[in-house]
Order: structure tokens, then sequence, then C-alpha cells
């Protein structure tokens, strides 16, 4: 596949964090949350600090997510989310940053909005690729078309305690990067990172020959810097929206302060570690 220019944005992202001996830092809000503005503004201030950032896609069933994003899905959706919303945020952050731009959506919501059509505005919106943690065996196909005509990645979810062998498929479909959980369960966990996170992000650098993200589980700035020392790149959303919903009056600069504490964070890994 010939990448977008969009999709080298992210190609760019982590090779410059590598080049600093660190993981990227992406940062995950769903659009819309807690309000079309005030996500807009939370967005705007997290770029300046995040390598990376993870839109995601409010749905009615986030059955992979833990509760604080369930209930921040729902308020975007209460709150009137449109898929336009999307493109928007996609357009203004990509028009005023540097950052790299992914997607996190169920499959539903692509399915609904038509997957040829979806990947085409994203595309022009300047996303990088999708995330789609639920990709089903009989849309692969359909999903894979659309995103290669359009120069997008597709970053899967990999399983971890699969074989080898299926870590190789699973590279095989995959583009941009490879995202692997760093706690067992849905995401919101406040567990310790598994002990096993280290050997699981080898073993997806040698299977799918991919840079590996960690995410689901990453919930403190030392998580963050712990992780930073393995891993291409560190995905954090809960965190963020525990944060928000504390500053209720001032959601947007709560998610900025949040942001600057995890940049920090992956900024404190030992170089001689990685």
């Amino acid at each position: 596949m010939q990448p977008s220019w969009s999709a080298a944005r992210l190609d760019y992202a982590l090779a410059t964090s590598r080049a600093e001996n660190r993981a990227a830092l992406g940062l995950y809000l769903p659009v819309g949350y807690p309000s079309r503005i005030a996500s807009l503004d939370a967005l705007h201030l997290m770029a300046r600090h995040a390598d990376i950032l993870e839109l995601g896609i409010p749905h009615t069933d986030p059955h992979l997510d833990g509760p604080v994003i369930q209930l921040a899905n729902a308020q975007a959706l209460d709150a009137g989310f449109e898929m336009i919303d999307l493109f928007t945020a996609a357009t203004q952050l990509t028009a005023s940053s540097t950052t790299a731009i992914v997607v996190m959506s169920y499959w539903a919501p692509i399915a609904r909005f038509g997957p040829k059509l979806f990947a085409e505005r994203l595309a022009v919106a300047g996303g990088a690729g999708v995330f789609i943690p639920d990709l089903p065996e009989y849309a692969a196909a359909t999903w894979h078309s659309a995103a290669q005509e359009e120069g997008l990645y597709t970053i899967p979810l990999i399983p971890a305690h699969a074989s080898n062998a299926r870590l190789t498929e699973i590279g095989a479909g995959s583009s941009g990067m490879v995202y692997a959980p760093a706690t067992p369960g849905r995401s919101g966990s406040r567990r310790p990172l598994s002990p096993y996170l280290p050997r699981l992000v080898r073993r997806l650098r040698t299977a799918t020959g991919l840079p590996v993200a960690v995410g689901i589980g990453i919930s403190t700035p030392d998580h963050a810097a712990r992780a930073s020392r393995y891993a291409d790149a560190v995905v954090v959303g809960s965190a963020v929206i525990r944060r928000m919903t504390t500053w209720r009056n001032a959601p947007d600069l709560a998610a900025g302060q949040v942001a600057m504490t995890f940049a920090d964070g992956v900024r404190r890994a030992s170089s001689s570690a990685r």
C-alpha cells in the first residue's frame, strides 16, 4: 500500500519519538465529549503535547471499553454527535498541528456510514488510519479495500495470548502500527501493567514488522514512562476523561493539563532501556 500524505504523519510521529529514545504519546478522546465545542477545545490543547491523537467515534455499545469511556460515549451521543463532527475535528487538528490523527471506531458506525465513503472523507480530513478493535472477518476485505484505496492504515488490536502464527497472520493485514493491551480486560483498568508486556511487544515487532502501540491500562504517568522504555507508542484515554470530569467548568483545560503530565511521563523513559 502507498501511504497517503496523512498516513505519513503517523510514520513521522513514530520516527521522531524513536529518534528521541522514547515512545510516541497517543491521547484518546471521543469526539463530542463532553460537548461539541468543549471536545474541540480539549483536542486542540491535547495536540500541543501529543504525538498522536486518537479520535473516538461515539457508539451506543462500546463493549470493549470500561465504564469511564462508556459514559463518555453516551454523553457525546446525547450532546448530538454526528459523523461530520469527526471530519471537522480531524480537518482542524491537521491544519493547526503536526500531530498524527488516528480514528478509533467500532465497526458498526463505519458500516452504517459506508466504509468507502468513510475512508474517502477521513483521508481528505487528514486521518492517518483507523483502529477498529472489533473488525469482523466478513467485513475485513471490504474495509481493507476502502482503506488501501485512500492510503489509510488499518491498526488491529492484538490478542495478548495469540500464537506466533496468528500474530504473523494479523500483521499481514495490518499497516502503520499494531495495538497491544497493557493490562487484561477492558479499558480504564487501574491495575499494574502486565509483567508479560515487554515480551509481548517484542513478539509483535518480530511477527508483524510494525511499530507497537501499548494502551488499555496506561492509567498513570509512571505507567507511560515504564511502557515508553520498550513500546513504540503509549495510548492514554480513560485517565484523560477522568481528569475532565473533575474540572466540569473547564474540561478543556483539564485535558490539556493531563496531556502535559503524560508527555512528561514518556520523556522520563531511560534511553538505555529501549
